[in-house]
């Protein structure tokens, strides 16, 4: 374990080997980190519904020598300014609740886009536009975000499939994908075990992928480009903006990258709608 990584980091790559009570302790740490420079031992135990035992062993796996050193460093990284740190499991209600909760989403947005290059972003959208056929995934909470992205750019793109649909299986669209192909795979938490073979089977393809996740969620060190988007939220559920925000830009970007082609697909699509009446 390097001293250089950040607690967050350490805990996402232990994630897999961990017991169901350790687990449920990352969930909660993942969740609010903050806490943990807030609490003894005990009281983090109690807040995650876990033993002092297992606050113990997870420590250790996370290559601390004590809690007080687990301690030190989360409370270094809260007085970082991070964000995710500052989101807490605290009994206190704002009297500003509008204001709380535009500021969590600003952060959010601030925070995620921060990450993304505009080279980046311009990679990506070309990596859709080039694709012969884009395959999107997402399930859970993330499915809603699969579907709205495929809504969008399949207005310029004839191709773009949300898998799998009703009564389908991943394997029939694997089955199809080429090194040419585009993959989208939105995974903010929590995901099925779904999720992680569609990955590795994509990457296995040789398909560019686009990953699309959250702080709190293990990376996928194989995909083309991985973004991890801040979803901090101020009260129970996290705050899914960025995510949205990413999906437009994204949309955008192909839509206006799509050319003559693409304005008439837009054009056809036009002409159907007027010409069924649909609208």
């Amino acid at each position: 374990m390097r001293d250089s990584e950040s607690f967050v980091r350490r805990v996402r790559t232990q994630l897999d080997g961990l017991s169901s009570a350790e687990r449920r302790l990352a969930d909660f740490v993942l969740a609010f980190p903050g806490e943990l420079a807030s609490y003894a031992a005990s009281e983090l135990a109690r807040l995650a519904g876990v033993s002092n035992a297992t606050v113990t062993r997870f420590i250790q796996r996370l290559g601390y020598a004590s809690y007080e050193d687990a301690r030190r460093h989360a409370r270094l990284e809260r007085e970082s300014g991070s964000p995710l740190f500052q989101n807490t499991t605290g009994a206190e209600k704002s009297s500003q609740l509008m204001a709380t909760h535009l500021q969590q989403s600003q952060a959010n947005l601030a925070n995620t886009f921060a990450q993304i290059s505009d080279d980046a972003a311009r990679a990506m959208a070309k990596a859709l536009l080039a694709a012969p056929q884009v395959l999107i995934f997402g399930s859970r909470s993330s499915h809603a975000f699969a579907v709205y992205l495929r809504w969008q750019i399949i207005q310029v793109l004839p191709r773009v499939v949300a898998v799998p649909g009703a009564g389908e299986s991943l394997g029939e669209h694997i089955a199809g994908l080429t090194p040419k192909d585009c993959v989208v795979v939105f995974g903010v938490r929590r995901q099925t075990r779904q999720m992680r073979q569609f990955l590795e089977a994509s990457s296995a393809a040789g398909a560019s992928v686009i990953f699309i996740s959250d702080r709190a969620s293990p990376d996928f060190p194989a995909a083309t480009w991985s973004v991890q988007c801040h979803c901090a939220g101020p009260g129970p559920l996290d705050n899914h903006v960025a995510v949205m925000a990413l999906c437009d830009l994204l949309a955008t970007l192909v839509i206006e990258g799509a050319g003559a082609a693409g304005r008439k697909r837009l054009s056809a699509i036009e002409l159907s709608h007027e010409e069924l009446d649909e609208l």
